[in-house]
């Protein structure tokens, strides 16, 4: 249950985005942003918010640690819509975590995979990709590269 212990704190990080989705496209915007995740529950959970200035926008985190399944829920809100999007689910193996679960874009189903790799005491990498196709094909559109601040 203590899987995320090692992101309690205060981070910066290189964020890359892919700028549009589901069309081949190679085009990604590179921003910075500060983070700082706190922990919840004596660690089967925590709670993080990302600030992005040159975007003028913020993102928060709540991640749950569900004791029956022995797996996680990561639930991701903007500041730009005030919505909390559907959970993303998984647990970590061998030092990586995957993440996976239902949502939207442009009204569509499409599935969502969030993957942890590359942890180590003072650096972190967050990728997310979808896939329009059932989970077929995965397009990657959105990493983070995290370094303790």
């Amino acid at each position: 249950m203590n899987d995320f212990d090692f992101f309690i704190g205060s981070w910066n990080v290189v964020n890359r985005r892919l700028k549009t989705l589901f069309a081949g496209s190679n085009a990604w915007d590179t921003f910075p942003g500060t983070t700082t995740c706190q922990p919840i529950f004596n660690g089967s959970g925590n709670t993080e918010e990302i600030i992005f200035p040159t975007l003028g926008s913020r993102g928060f985190t709540l991640r749950l640690f569900d004791f029956e399944r022995k797996e996680w829920s990561i639930y991701w809100a903007s500041s730009r819509t005030g919505l909390l999007y559907p959970p993303v689910v998984g647990i970590f193996t061998d030092g990586r975590g995957d993440f996976y679960g239902d949502d939207t874009h442009d009204g569509k189903p499409i599935k969502a995979h969030f993957i942890w790799s590359d942890i180590t005491p003072t650096s972190a990498r967050w990728e997310q990709e979808f896939s329009a196709d059932g989970g077929q094909t995965w397009e990657s559109n959105w990493v983070m590269e995290f370094t303790r601040a």
